[in-house]
């Protein structure tokens, strides 16, 4: 199968390097851990790092950034970290930072307008809509017939999400409980879930590393799947038709470009193989600040791909500092 040849950073620039984590979101957590694997293997590539534990306390944030860091190592995830909050404040004060900026970043985060994007570039996406928190409270609002999934328009690490199939009887006491604000409410599809890495390149360009397949006992890849020992099986490099690996390659390259993303993306898929060809391809939606935990995907296609963690963390803090030179 089809996978991107990648190599070492030659000749680093940057000397000191700042990582972020923590944060207020749902998935604080699994940022801490993150951050604790990014700066290790920063310093064992030989940078001065600093970690700072981001909290709602923003002049004690900046305070924090006085030094002036060559590049800012964002580890953060969920709501405050990855919707271009942090990255508009790192912009104010005039700081280089890894992965997406500030736009991308909060386009990518908005499940609902990032489809809308993808699909208008011939990207398919399953049939659904936004509901207002309120709106969802009242189920007559759902119009759609099971198996349909609701989840959080604006979170990640599958936080809050629910597949209704037919005959359920959890959706009042889910949409009763909600606490998640705005709501996806989608076509579910059935079939496989894949994932694809794109880092990006010089001149607009980026380039997809190869695709894996995540299969899980729990059902469907949630949380406790993404983040639990032994809570999913990645399949690297994904064993399904040279025509579906191709097109998902293709479909996470064109959005990341889409979407304006930088440094490096992870995009979702479910892939229903019963349908003809493609025609069972499906995008989900693309993280822009995927996970750097042992069990996360980004770097183990990395790894695979010839760049192990290190040398990963290494790319991402250098060429953040390049493109934004």
């Amino acid at each position: 199968m089809q996978k991107t040849t990648l190599q070492k950073i030659e000749n680093p620039k940057v000397k000191t390097v700042a990582v972020l984590m923590g944060g207020w979101s749902n998935e604080h957590d699994v940022s801490m851990v993150s951050g604790g694997a990014v700066a290790k293997g920063l310093r064992n590539c030989g940078y001065s790092v600093q970690e700072i534990v981001v909290g709602r306390d923003l002049d004690g944030l900046v305070r924090a950034l006085s030094y002036k860091p060559d590049v800012v190592f964002n580890a953060l995830h969920g709501v405050g970290g990855e919707d271009g909050r942090i990255q508009s404040v790192l912009d104010i004060l005039g700081l280089k930072y890894t992965h997406s900026d500030h736009l991308a970043s909060a386009i990518a985060m908005d499940k609902m307008k990032s489809k809308a994007i993808v699909a208008a570039r011939g990207v398919r996406i399953a049939d659904g809509g936004v509901l207002p928190q309120q709106a969802l409270k009242n189920t007559d609002n759902i119009t759609l017939k099971p198996p349909f999934v609701i989840k959080p328009n604006q979170e990640g690490s599958s936080v809050g999400v629910y597949i209704i199939k037919e005959g359920d009887n959890r959706l009042e006491k889910i949409v009763a409980d909600w606490n998640y604000g705005d709501a996806l409410v989608e076509q579910y599809i059935k079939g496989r879930e894949l994932t694809v890495s794109v880092m990006s390149m010089p001149y607009g360009h980026a380039k997809a590393l190869t695709v894996t397949e995540i299969t899980s006992d729990r059902g469907f890849y949630d949380y406790e799947a993404k983040y639990s020992d032994g809570g999913s099986v990645h399949v690297l490099p994904a064993d399904i038709p040279e025509d579906i690996f191709k097109q998902a390659m293709k479909w996470a390259e064109l959005s990341h470009i889409a979407l304006g993303c930088g440094g490096i993306t992870r995009t979702d898929f479910r892939y229903d193989d019963s349908q003809n060809g493609t025609d069972g391809l499906y995008y989900l939606e693309t993280n822009t600040q995927p996970g750097m935990t042992p069990t996360s995907l980004v770097p183990e296609q990395a790894e695979y791909c010839g760049l192990p963690f290190n040398d990963l963390v290494q790319w991402m803090v250098e060429s953040a500092y390049n493109e934004q030179e």
